[in-house]
């Protein structure tokens, strides 16, 4: 009896499963998921292309920077979810009187802008060749006050950048807080 009755319950208690159905998606089949890296290789590719029309970088130029307020080519500023460009147009004047003095400032030549780092490629390429005059390099520092519990995910994202510029053969410049890697 005690069986009889808990064995009619059974369906009434497997009833929200039965309407509830599956909530899994289905996973990307394979030839979607090698269409997708294949579009993402093409896309690196037609970047890389773009980018090696800045010559190679000058080694002895960037590296006697001591500071990225002195820095004339593009730098990176990585953060959590973004990254900021920070780049300083070309300087009209042609001649070296007055460089970098009063009436010719570089911060005032410098812009920044929030980019995502998938949109990284799509950003460098848009910066015209005169704003590279150390050639391809590009420096890149971590944001600064980062909370502790976010610098693994900032860490991630340096290095998400760095593999991004190498593939567009790009150098990378890493800066500390304390100068110069």
């Amino acid at each position: 009896m005690f069986v009889r009755k808990y064995f009619l319950l059974f369906p009434a208690l497997l009833l929200p499963f039965i309407q509830g159905g599956c909530t899994r998606t289905a996973a990307p089949n394979i030839s979607e998921a090698r269409a997708i890296a294949a579009q993402e290789q093409q896309e690196i590719n037609l970047a890389r292309q773009q980018m090696d029309l800045i010559p190679p970088p000058s080694k002895t130029r960037y590296m006697a920077v001591k500071s990225l307020t002195l820095w004339e080519n593009p730098y990176l500023t990585v953060q959590g979810e973004m990254v900021t460009l920070h780049v300083v147009q070309a300087d009209a004047n042609t001649s070296e009187l007055g460089v970098g003095g009063m009436l010719r400032p570089i911060g005032a030549r410098r812009q920044t802008l929030n980019v995502r780092t998938s949109d990284l490629p799509a950003a460098l390429n848009a910066v015209p060749q005169n704003y590279w005059p150390y050639g391809r390099v590009v420096a890149v520092e971590e944001a600064h006050e980062v909370p502790v519990s976010a610098r693994p995910e900032v860490r991630r994202n340096v290095e998400t950048v760095i593999k991004t510029l190498s593939d567009l053969g790009v150098v990378v410049y890493e800066w500390n807080d304390s100068g110069r890697s």
